[in-house]
């Protein structure tokens, strides 16, 4: 079975009618519904029902997809490994990050190296930190932009930055007109979080037990700017990095414990990176190195 027979199959199992991937492909709508039923006649079952007027993958259809999307990721690695190793100025950087660093640091970053590898193209991804450990250890990315250091054994993480933690509150909280608060003071306050799983929840769970108490969690989100905008509805209080641009509300700065968190960047342990992957991994090494400008030099906490 040829490589592109198992792209249209993957296309159609995931949702694509056929006269779409045939369209796609120039094949005529038959040709494509010959192709899939060899496909099946190979695989020794039928690999999709009829619903309606759209195929949808048997159980055997979805099991062969997952090892067929491995299959063809395998392989589009191999070719970028062999045209990087070919010509190591250009190829492909699979980069994924922490939602709240596309705001900051990926972009400079990116523009700074793509002025001297003009020709070195991207495949950017954004995550919770879970996700980007998952993109790593699948081999969908090479290197990750992240928080702490997760401990996985077959991750390596590398710090590159240690960024302060403030304490957003709503414009018109008790508290707004200050600069400076202990999170002591919160202790019956309501705390905006992310999800479990998620560092930055860890860390604010961890800061207010050293403070004395536990948080009280009244609303939960997976992503730190639905957070910060659920602080400005007036919802609660959360405990959140510096703001990408103006804040809507008052940031503060927590003086009865340290707010920081680190940022890092994490590759595959054992593994030897693609030329332009290497190459990247070595520019963020330097920038942060000669003293990459960060926001918290430049910002001052709200209040």
């Amino acid at each position: 079975m040829d490589l592109r027979t198992l792209a249209w199959f993957r296309e159609v199992a995931d949702g694509a009618t056929v006269t779409e991937t045939a369209r796609r492909a120039h094949l005529t709508q038959p040709a494509l519904s010959r192709a899939l039923a060899r496909l099946e006649q190979e695989a020794g079952a039928a690999l999709f029902q009829r619903v309606g007027k759209t195929l949808r993958p048997t159980p055997a259809g979805r099991l062969l997809r997952a090892h067929v999307a491995e299959a063809l990721e395998r392989y589009a690695q191999g070719l970028r490994a062999v045209a990087e190793l070919t010509d190591p100025a250009r190829g492909t950087v699979p980069l994924t990050f922490l939602h709240t660093l596309g705001t900051w640091l990926v972009p400079p970053l990116l523009s700074r190296f793509r002025a001297g590898f003009p020709d070195i193209a991207f495949e950017l991804t954004q995550h919770g930190e879970a996700g980007l450990a998952e993109e790593l250890l699948a081999g969908t990315a090479d290197l990750a932009v992240t928080s702490d250091d997760p401990g996985h054994p077959h991750l390596r993480w590398q710090r590159l930055l240690t960024e302060p933690l403030l304490l957003a509150v709503p414009p018109g909280h008790r508290l707004a007109g200050r600069a400076r608060v202990r999170l002591a003071e919160l202790a019956e306050e309501t705390f905006i979080l992310l999800r479990p799983g998620f560092a930055l929840r860890a860390t604010t769970e961890r800061l207010c037990r050293q403070a004395g108490f536990t948080p009280r969690a009244g609303f939960e989100g997976e992503e730190v700017e639905t957070l910060r905008g659920l602080v400005a509805a007036g919802l609660g209080v959360s405990v959140l990095p510096l703001p990408g641009g103006e804040a809507a509300t008052p940031h503060l700065r927590l003086t009865d414990v340290t707010a920081t968190r680190d940022i890092g960047l994490m590759w595959l342990a054992e593994r030897t990176l693609p030329p332009a992957s290497a190459q990247f991994r070595e520019h963020v090494l330097n920038a942060v190195r000669d003293g990459l400008e960060v926001p918290w030099q430049r910002a001052k906490p709200q209040g």
